[in-house]
């Protein structure tokens, strides 16, 4: 499974491009049955052992966060804005990969031309530009277009225990998912690999919609700050100890009844499992959760430090606890 996070994981996919991640998906799912809706959702109707006393929808979205092109100067430098919610500071120096194969550098004034002020201010996002390498805007239109999209670069890295590579969010959930389907399931199962997460949830409400689940088990990477000068009570989860199961967050108030459950689950199948110990984010869920009727749902995630950014790192054993986390919760769903 970590092989297919390693694959997926260097595939480039912003928010609405997400085309590469679903074809590497489809490639993989040995002949399983699938379909793509207009939002190009990918969803995947597994057949299981024995047949579902309810149905369950797995879920997780193919999307990284990235840039946009906006315009593109005389001098052949690119504005952009960001896709999904990236701190200004991460994208300082970076270089980034456009559709076309194009590579710039994110850069701003050089510090010798910054006033004292300036020098102890991070620049915005409108301040930036991209260079990619082009004496003008007529070099530059030979590259790129306004609206094309851009990801970080980033080469993915094993550190001991610990991943280190750009989209772990959430191409761990897609890696968990589609070993679940490569590997078969016990009862019947839908997998929904959702699209344009990162700019408002908006995949997973349409395909939620189209399967009208019973229950979802969404899966997600997550912030953990867990180093160096957090509190320990802002430290959300931390690397080694598990999949992370929310309480709530920005998007969801989960039902209490499934937080209890994922934990004795867990405990039955000795699983490594932790709360995520703030309210903070949101995820598929949001959306999920008040499709038709409304479905009973719960998010289990890999906790990721310094996520949105191009070196998120995360643990993979976490990834290995969420994997089997999510499956036993889905089968007790399947049977509830």
């Amino acid at each position: 499974m970590l092989d297919l996070l390693k694959q997926l994981c260097e595939l480039d996919g912003t928010s609405g491009r997400e085309a590469a991640v679903r074809d590497f998906i489809i490639s993989k799912l040995n002949g399983a049955p699938y379909r793509v809706d207009a939002m190009g959702n990918l969803i995947v109707e597994v057949k299981g052992k024995q047949p579902a006393k309810n149905k369950v929808m797995l879920c997780a979205h193919m999307d990284e966060v990235g840039v946009i092109a906006t315009f593109i100067k005389g001098d052949g430098t690119v504005k952009f804005t960001t896709v999904g919610g990236i701190n200004p500071a991460v994208l300082l120096g970076r270089q980034v990969r456009f559709e076309s194969g194009a590579v710039g550098v994110i850069g701003v004034k050089p510090v010798h031309l910054c006033g004292e002020e300036e020098k102890n201010a991070l620049p915005g996002v409108p301040e930036m530009h991209i260079d990619l390498g082009a004496d003008s805007r007529e070099e530059a239109e030979k590259l790129i277009s306004v609206g094309d999209t851009a990801v970080f670069t980033s080469e993915y890295t094993e550190m001991g225990d610990k991943l280190l590579s750009k989209a772990i969010d959430d191409r761990a959930g897609c890696a968990i998912m589609l070993d679940m389907i490569r590997q078969g399931v016990t009862y019947d199962t839908v997998f929904c690999f959702n699209t344009q997460e990162e700019v408002g949830l908006r995949g997973s409400g349409v395909s939620a919609f189209s399967v009208d689940p019973d229950y979802a088990v969404v899966l997600e990477a997550t912030t953990a700050a867990d180093i160096i000068g957090s509190p320990e009570e802002k430290q959300v989860c931390v690397l080694g100890r598990g999949a992370a199961v929310s309480f709530m967050d920005n998007a969801t108030v989960y039902d209490p009844a499934l937080f209890k459950k994922a934990f004795a689950v867990a405990a039955e199948n000795d699983i490594k499992i932790q709360p995520k110990t703030m309210v903070a984010g949101g995820n598929d869920a949001g959306s999920v959760h008040k499709s038709r009727a409304g479905v009973r749902t719960i998010t289990v995630n890999v906790p990721c430090r310094y996520i949105h950014s191009a070196s998120c790192v995360c643990d993979k054993n976490d990834v290995l606890e969420a994997r089997q986390l999510a499956e036993k919760i889905g089968e007790a769903f399947a049977m509830a």
